[in-house]
């Protein structure tokens, strides 16, 4: 038996990294990353508590997939070694190719290419650097892998994912409700026809978990504050693009971050320009809040007064419409920001940020949370459920955003 490298988790207790594919998994500079990315982002600016990282959501997301084969070998669900291998070893990298501030930059310094693509990319660097031992692990993320339900315990609306980060969320923001029971969900997972399926006993958790992951939807990960902030940093990343590349002016900037910010990057320049993805794997958040240190005393006044809201944590106003908001509205905030701040009014909407946002708890266009009873039958968590109302939980819930500049 090798022996396993134990990391002490504070959500989970005591974590097993197997020496060998999972450990040098775990070992590689491309993994290591992940612990200087924060998990939630600029959520700490309403939970000073959410400062944990990309890296320990992975290894519980890795905990939880490993108890997860456990239990399902047990029922007697056949899964090879090297498949449960395998299986640990995508989940593991899931994240891998999340950029500092998480989904922020995915508008702003890079354009039409996800994360997901990216985390591909650098899976397959990573295979290459193992001699080609993650094979299995890419086919099975990629779902193009026989039994699908390996797939679905990486991806789906009751993937391993989920349930580690709504637990490690709440458990960092000190959200309580949001403390789902994962270890009675994952006992109570099965298999039917190449399927992941829930037995009835574990209905009441499965209730529990999507009423939570509403909630810590609208409490936390869209909390209008940490919004708020966020718009700031995006308005702060575009205007320093803008003085790079149209104004042509030097900007202070770590090598990798210099290149988002001079450079077009897209799914293509990705794909036709190979030290793009290089510099995508020197960038952390470490980058962004250095450069904002020096722009806070740079010349323009629109980027400094940005990066100082972002270090002094001045953040937006922000007002939550239930209507679209009107263009008068809008015209006359720029126009007010403008005369208060002496910049042109074209300017002025680098101090403010309109945005719809919405959610639904549970699509019913994802694949169902399917219900198994002691009969043999499947039915829907819609159907299967005393309590939730699936026209309730899966209406989109929209709201209307209007952050601007405090003055």
């Amino acid at each position: 038996m090798t022996s396993a490298k134990i990391i002490n988790d504070p959500v989970f207790g005591f974590i097993k990294i197997p020496r060998g594919l999972l450990y040098d998994i775990v070992s590689h500079p491309l993994f290591q990353r992940l612990s200087r990315i924060n998990q939630l982002g600029l959520a700490s600016v309403v939970y000073p508590g959410a400062r944990h990282t990309r890296f320990q959501h992975s290894l519980g997301a890795f905990h939880l997939m490993s108890e997860a084969i456990l239990s399902l070998q047990q029922k007697g669900q056949f899964i090879f070694d090297s498949e449960a291998e395998a299986v640990e070893a995508a989940i593991l990298m899931h994240d891998i190719g999340h950029g500092p501030f998480s989904h922020v930059l995915e508008n702003t310094l890079i354009q039409g290419i996800s994360h997901e693509d990216i985390s591909l990319m650098m899976m397959e660097q990573i295979n290459t650097d193992l001699g080609g031992q993650l094979r299995l692990a890419i086919s099975i993320f990629k779902d193009e892998y026989p039994k699908r339900f390996l797939h679905q315990l990486i991806s789906s609306q009751l993937d391993m994912d989920r349930l580690d980060y709504l637990r490690r969320d709440s458990f960092y923001t000190g959200v309580t409700e949001g403390n789902i029971g994962s270890a009675r969900i994952i006992k109570m997972l099965n298999v039917v026809d190449d399927r992941l399926v829930v037995e009835q006993k574990g209905i009441y958790s499965l209730e529990n978990y999507l009423t939570t992951r509403r909630l810590m939807y609208w409490q936390v990960y869209l909390h209008k504050t940490a919004v708020a902030y966020e718009k700031v940093l995006v308005n702060l990343l575009n205007r320093a693009k803008y003085l790079a590349r149209e104004l042509k002016q030097p900007l202070f900037a770590s090598p990798a971050l210099q290149y988002f910010i001079e450079n077009d990057v897209d799914a293509e320049w990705f794909a036709t320009h190979p030290e793009a993805l290089h510099m995508y794997e020197d960038l952390d958040d470490s980058d962004i809040w250095s450069a904002m240190k020096a722009w806070k005393h740079h010349e323009d006044k629109i980027l400094s007064t940005l990066a100082t809201n972002m270090l002094d944590r001045r953040l937006f106003k922000v007002e939550v419409h239930e209507e679209p908001i009107a263009a008068e509205r809008i015209d006359e905030l720029q126009t007010s920001i403008a005369a208060k701040m002496g910049i042109a009014k074209e300017d002025a909407h680098y101090m403010m940020s309109v945005n719809t946002i919405q959610k639904d708890m549970y699509s019913t266009d994802d694949d169902s949370i399917d219900i198994l009873y002691k009969d043999g039958t499947i039915r829907s968590i819609t159907e299967a459920s005393e309590i939730l109302n699936v026209q309730l939980l899966s209406r989109k819930v929209r709201k209307y955003y209007l952050c601007y500049q405090r003055l």
